[in-house]
């Protein structure tokens, strides 16, 4: 018997490929109003928040834009704005 080569070509990660690139809404961290208590980063489902060069931001080439960092944030430091295209 005979198998065929199936469709996985090679091993991969999400880390390969920018998932954010259909995103409507972008979450601009407002530096004046972070606390830096990691809640955004917690629920971030991508993980495309987080501390970088001391202080919190978004990796846009991961973000799809839900909104939950800004929905939990209980500083409000992180705002919404629409996507530029």
């Amino acid at each position: 018997m005979k198998i065929s080569i199936g469709a996985v070509v090679g091993g991969g990660s999400s880390l390969d490929y920018q998932t954010g690139t259909w995103r409507d809404r972008r979450p601009v961290v407002k530096q004046e109003n972070c606390k830096a208590c990691g809640i955004c980063e917690e629920v971030c489902p991508d993980g495309a928040v987080g501390p970088r060069d001391g202080i919190f931001q978004v990796d846009y080439f991961f973000c799809k834009g839900c909104g939950l960092c800004a929905r939990e944030c209980p500083a409000q430091a992180i705002e919404l704005l629409p996507e530029e295209k």
